[in-house]
């Protein structure tokens, strides 16, 4: 059923060899070499990304390539340097100064200006605050313990907090400040922001995305590139091909079957235990998959480790729950979802369930719809009938799960929250949270409430703990989580990033989606 690891390739090399004669190294490139010795931003990167998105906005932003982007584009209060997830001050000109009883003031770095030459002021801040806390947001469930946001004056928030709590340089970075002015429409197609780059013109579907300095930035991370150039190449052979040809840089998601060749041609790849993961997401509105034992028996039946080895190259972990192992906030669930054919019939047995079909709607990222064949046949052999359709991310979503009364079977697509920090409540917020995967996408919220509300008041009291008596709140969400298993994730990849050092310099490997570029030169 599955083509064995030396053709896959083989067929990659073919295809890569047959688009890279078509390419060549750019007429920039040789512009660059020619003057080393130049200060300031030099030269143009390419970068081979794996994701498309039409939607640039933070507000809300659940796209691999928006988020990738913006980070070299927009600013927090709060930065991550997405290498280590460490925090830094960005629009902010220093830490939160406690004022009184969970309250605090920050002031904004002084001189900052978004892109358009304007000054960036408090009521920005505010505005972009309470834009990504709305009610009902994917990033809602993030800001619990922030109870508003308000301005003192041009240069200074006030923050309140409903409760003590440690992470509040983590989770104002994760809201990016854009002018208050600007639409929602505006904010999809062209974002304005403080960053060290901005945007050249407003991206296209599929198209290359570009980024030139920002003559107003005044921050700590000065653009060090002219330019920089995200190349959407969602095939893996495209990306290899672009890279093998010199016409890009740096490449994002390296299949594990080309490592060997990319090194061959000189090109440094760096590997980093992820977050990343396929997950399966159930219909709980719908029997049978309203029934936990079903929707455990279907993530039983699926020979996990036979995924990654033959889809991967061995370059994942098997997930059992949404942290992986390397997270010390991470409990071995007292439900075990370990592949077994015997435990998978006897779950559905026990439901009463016999004769399923169902359908299988796959994203149409190749790795994620090239698991979907031995999905199927793993299914199939505990006596479920697998329909499997492919559709892009957007359609999926928009077409099947957000939407009110959805009526799908199973969805299998990739997610990774890892983007907005690694700490444990990040991904419970985002998975299990108060927003669409639990009211909408899953339904869970609605078909088992005493369970979702159980999870909502474990995740307020973790939130404002410290330690072991956290990490014990975060195991029980843990062991919840893989009982019901609504959402739950299949493995967790590792993140593979080739770049050309006789090139560029600065090149950080990341443990989430995208490409963290702000600290690459060329040579």
């Amino acid at each position: 059923m599955f083509v064995k690891k030396t053709r896959v390739v083989a067929a990659l090399a073919a295809t890569a060899l047959a688009l890279s004669a078509c390419g060549g190294t750019t007429g920039d490139k040789k512009a660059d070499s020619a003057a080393p010795e130049a200060k300031g931003p030099s030269g143009v990167l390419n970068a081979g990304v794996a994701y498309e998105t039409t939607n640039w906005s933070p507000i809300h932003a659940g796209s691999a390539l928006a988020n990738g982007v913006n980070w070299h584009i927009l600013e927090g209060l709060y930065n991550f340097n997405m290498a280590d997830y460490s925090t830094e001050a960005a629009l902010a000109a220093g830490d939160p100064k406690e004022v009184g009883e969970l309250t605090y003031e920050i002031s904004l770095r002084k001189g900052a200006k978004f892109s358009d030459g304007k000054d960036v002021k408090a009521e920005d801040v505010v505005k972009s605050f309470e834009r990504n806390s709305n009610e009902g947001g994917l990033y809602t469930p993030f800001f619990k313990a922030i109870k508003s946001l308000t301005a003192k004056d041009d240069t200074t928030i006030k923050v309140e907090l409903n409760s003590p709590f440690a992470k509040l340089k983590e989770r104002l970075a994760l809201v990016k400040v854009v002018p208050a002015t600007m639409t929602d429409d505006e904010l999809k197609t062209k974002p304005i922001g403080s960053g060290p780059y901005k945007f050249e013109d407003a991206p296209k579907e599929g198209s290359p995305v570009t980024a030139v300095v920002n003559e107003h930035y005044n921050g700590k991370n000065p653009a060090k590139l002219e330019k920089i150039v995200w190349n959407p190449q969602k095939d893996d052979s495209q990306r290899l091909a672009a890279a093998l040809g010199g016409t890009t840089d740096v490449m994002e998601a390296v299949p594990a079957a080309t490592i060997d060749q990319l090194k061959g041609a000189g090109w440094e790849v760096k590997e980093v235990e992820g977050y990343n993961n396929p997950f399966l997401m159930f219909n709980t509105t719908k029997a049978p998959f309203d029934k936990p034992e079903v929707r455990r028996a279907l993530r039983q039946a699926i020979n996990v480790q036979k995924l990654i080895d033959s889809s991967l190259d061995g370059k994942a972990v098997e997930a059992k729950s949404f942290l992986p192992k390397v997270n010390p906030d991470f409990k071995e669930p007292a439900t075990d979802l370990s592949y077994s054919v015997d435990k998978a019939k006897e779950l559905l047995a026990s439901a009463g369930v016999s004769s399923l079909e169902i359908t299988l709607l796959t994203t149409d990222h190749p790795w994620v719809a090239n698991l979907a064949p031995q999905i199927k046949e793993d299914l199939e052999k505990v006596g479920v009938k697998v329909n499997i359709e492919s559709k892009a991310s957007a359609a999926l979503y928009a077409d099947n799960a957000d939407v009110e009364n959805p009526t799908y079977d199973v969805i299998l697509a990739p997610g990774d929250p890892s983007v907005f920090g690694n700490d444990p409540a990040i991904f419970f917020s985002w998975w299990y949270g108060d927003n669409a995967w639990m009211h909408k996408r899953s339904n869970f919220a609605n078909s088992d409430k005493e369970t979702y509300d159980k999870i909502q008041n474990l995740m307020a009291e973790a939130a404002s703990l410290a330690g072991a008596d956290a990490k014990a709140k975060w195991g029980e969400i843990q062991d919840i989580v893989a009982e019901k298993a609504p959402i739950f994730p299949l493995f967790h990849r590792t993140m593979i990033t080739a770049y050309n050092p006789a090139a560029l310099d600065g090149v950080d490997p990341i443990a989430t989606t995208g490409l963290y570029l702000l600290g690459a030169s060329h040579k």
